[in-house]
């Protein structure tokens, strides 16, 4: 390839850019927040990473360090923090990587609505209000765990949701994201080559109807999915994958089913469409 060529090849596909998402919790939010205004921006390519647990001065210097090595990079790079200790803080703004600091742009205007200074300290627990709520979150994690692609039928009525889905149309990372983000008690139930065979929805499931959410995605997505488990087989091959997909949307219709195609929603968003669609557990 000549020198022009390679020019040309390097214009057509941009470098990606580099992402941060830096917290001194777990860096869920400085994620979702951070996601949020990347989504915006679907021509363009990111590669992302996620540094949690920054609580001390040192911690931000060595991340400060990485920081400023992507910004001496071909690619400006973005940082997004939700670091509340001011010192941390600080010192995470000493860096030369462009950074979006959500907590600064926030904390001043709710203070002044409030008309309370916050303690501006690491995210923690506070109150039994949060405790509460933190505790409801685990369980829902426990739950969702225990009933991972049909492992287990114990306590099923005690699901506000059951996603119904070929397998790997995105039924897990859904599941949890729910669990852990809104402490919702979420069931997911693999479709299996005998409920193909059948116009009835799977009867563990089948008196839970009103409960139930179909997934589904794209053939080639699916297949594509599928050989990075079991490279050419008759489980990842184009033509099951459309047969099992044209199968289960049939199901979903023939029993009213709300459905979401997991190929093009990330999980945030088919999250806030199941918890926007399904009715409340009575």
């Amino acid at each position: 390839m000549g020198e022009h060529d390679a020019r040309l090849e390097a214009a057509a596909d941009p470098l990606p850019v580099p992402v941060f998402f830096l917290s001194d919790s777990t860096g869920i939010t400085a994620e979702t927040m951070g996601n949020a205004l990347l989504i915006q921006f679907p021509s363009v390519r990111f590669e992302r990473r996620l540094i949690p647990f920054i609580s001390t001065v040192e911690e931000a210097r060595r991340v400060v360090a990485i920081l400023d090595a992507a910004a001496a990079g071909p690619v400006t790079p973005l940082a997004f923090s939700t670091t509340a200790m001011e010192e941390v803080r600080q010192e995470l703004l000493r860096t030369k990587c462009p950074l979006v600091d959500f907590f600064d742009l926030h904390m001043e205007r709710v203070e002044s609505i409030l008309g309370v200074k916050g303690i501006r300290v690491a995210a923690r627990l506070h109150g039994m209000g949060d405790v509460q709520r933190y505790n409801a979150r685990m369980a829902a994690v426990e739950y969702a765990i225990e009933h991972d692609d049909g492992q287990s039928m114990r306590a099923l009525d005690k699901a506000d949701v059951i996603l119904l889905a070929p397998s790997r149309c995105g039924k897990t990372p859904t599941t949890m994201y729910l669990a852990l983000q809104h402490g919702i008690f979420v069931a997911n139930y693999p479709l299996v080559e005998e409920d193909f065979e059948i116009a009835e929805l799977p009867r563990p499931v089948r008196e839970l109807r009103d409960r139930c959410f179909g997934m589904t995605t794209n053939p080639a997505r699916l297949s594509q999915i599928r050989n990075a488990r079991r490279p050419n087989s008759r489980y990842a091959s184009l033509e099951q994958c459309s047969y099992e997909l044209r199968q289960a949307e049939a199901m979903y219709r023939n029993h009213h089913l709300p459905v979401i195609n997991s190929s093009a929603k990330s999980v945030e968003e088919m999250s806030t469409v199941i918890l926007q669609t399904l009715s409340p557990k009575p």
